[in-house]
């Protein structure tokens, strides 16, 4: 029988991360004393929401009925975060029995509060081991402070693309491979129309700009958000200075960040074929694996090609390294099915050939060694280099937090704030965000 970890009681209150979670699970109301081999309708919350993506999820669905027929699951899809908890929060027979969320920064919340169940004791019955089944960082953001009340479904991680022909007319050879390498490309692939306009810039650095979160560019450096008692470390981090000194060489090499923010307000929306990168306005481009299918489908009127980003010159062996981040899956702590839950849990998670399906259908990357190296794989070379992106032991995803992604969120306002001119003391700013951090943070857990 699965053992409860007495929850901490969290109430955090989040509107700039748009969730809000409040009050305490109570670990008495879910119950792990179900027969998994009983009739059973399970309610999963998930939220894709494309046709594709749509499709991809009930025919996962429906693989796994045929497999446990005494099983029937109840798929909801484009739900959010918000609307999952308070489902959670008001319980009863309406609230779902398996969840998924696309934010691994609210894992910390979810774990801490008591949501979402431990699935330790679950693995531990069933056998699975998840240190031989899923990568490291994938399990670091899946859990938090030895809950693993997640599972990572599928992931995210986070590249180069680059536009083959831009670089033929430069003379590139190959994609730059350190930030030192990465500003002089940049600078070479910028084309300007006029004095204050371009036709084309070779990486838009600016931090509003599509998947630009400064998080994601900042993980090339590797840095450390918070100490082991859990307190923020930017101001005390040399990588903190280094990567905001980088992000705006990178600007000014390619005009500065007034130019280039107006320049980024001519761009079309991400999703639509008016994207920068697809346009031909942007020659290099930080984007996650599902990109190369949206250009394909957009039929991409150039030749382009995917490497892992630029690191630091300092850290040129660490070459290969990106972003991370994914879907993840657990099990309400209100659920009264949560042994038939952990089997739709496992299989969705686990079983090899379903992940390398569901993989392949919507492309993400795979979240297992087994899939991972699985023949059945889509042979894209440009979709297997995320692969090695997510292997890469130098690769790092956002450390949980009990206030989710309330640190990311401030991060930003200030990246906004650096990249603009208006933080005049780095250092000092950079003590007042980690002491914002701190407040938030011990706020949550009142």
């Amino acid at each position: 029988m699965p053992r409860w970890r007495m929850p901490t009681c969290a109430s955090a209150a989040l509107a700039a991360a748009g969730l809000l979670l409040s009050g305490c699970a109570n670990p008495s109301v879910g119950s792990a004393n179900d027969d998994p081999t009983e009739p059973v309708t399970l309610k999963f919350w998930h939220g894709w929401s494309t046709p594709g993506e749509v499709k991809a999820v009930n025919d996962s669905i429906d693989r796994f009925e045929k497999l446990h027929p005494n099983i029937k699951v109840q798929a909801t899809g484009n739900v959010s975060d918000e609307t999952v908890n308070q489902a959670l929060r008001a319980g009863g027979d309406k609230a779902p029995d398996v969840v998924s969320s696309f934010t691994t920064n609210n894992v910390g919340q979810y774990c801490d509060s008591g949501m979402w169940a431990d699935l330790d004791p679950f693995m531990k019955k069933t056998g699975l081991d998840k240190r031989k089944t899923f990568p490291k960082t994938l399990l670091d953001y899946t859990s938090y402070r030895g809950s693993q009340c997640a599972l990572p479904l599928l992931a995210d991680a986070f590249g180069m693309y680059y536009n083959k022909d831009a670089y033929k007319e430069a003379g590139i050879k190959r994609p730059p491979r350190t930030m030192s390498e990465f500003e002089k490309v940049s600078k070479k692939l910028t084309v300007r129309s006029g004095k204050n306009s371009y036709k084309r810039v070779g990486y838009m650095p600016n931090f509003r700009f599509y998947q630009n979160s400064p998080d994601r560019l900042f993980a090339q450096w590797g840095p450390q958000y918070f100490d082991a008692k859990g307190d923020a470390t930017l101001a005390d981090d040399p990588k903190t200075y280094k990567f905001f000194k980088t992000a705006g060489q990178l600007a000014a090499a390619q005009g500065g960040f007034n130019d280039l923010e107006r320049f980024r307000l001519t761009f079309g929306d991400e999703m639509s074929n008016q994207n920068a990168f697809l346009t031909g306005k942007v020659a290099m481009h930080l984007d996650g694996e599902w990109r190369g299918l949206m250009l394909d489908e957009a039929k991409a009127k150039f030749n382009w090609g995917v490497a892992p980003l630029p690191v630091p010159d300092d850290q040129a062996d660490t070459y290969g390294r990106g972003f991370i981040t994914g879907t993840v899956a657990g099990i309400a702590h209100s659920s009264k099915h949560q042994n038939a839950a952990w089997e739709l849990v496992r299989f969705l998670t686990a079983d090899t050939k379903q992940v390398v399906n569901f993989a392949n259908a919507i492309h993400n990357v795979p979240s297992t060694f087994a899939a991972l190296k699985s023949p059945d794989l889509d042979a894209d070379p440009t979709f297997r280099t995320f692969f090695d992106i997510l292997e890469n032991k130098h690769s790092k995803a956002l450390p949980a937090s009990v206030n989710g992604g309330a640190y990311v969120v401030s991060l930003q306002d200030f990246a906004y704030g650096v990249e603009a001119g208006r933080v005049p003391d780095l250092r000092e700013r950079l003590k007042k965000l980690d002491e914002q951090i701190d407040a938030d943070t011990l706020q949550s857990k009142s």
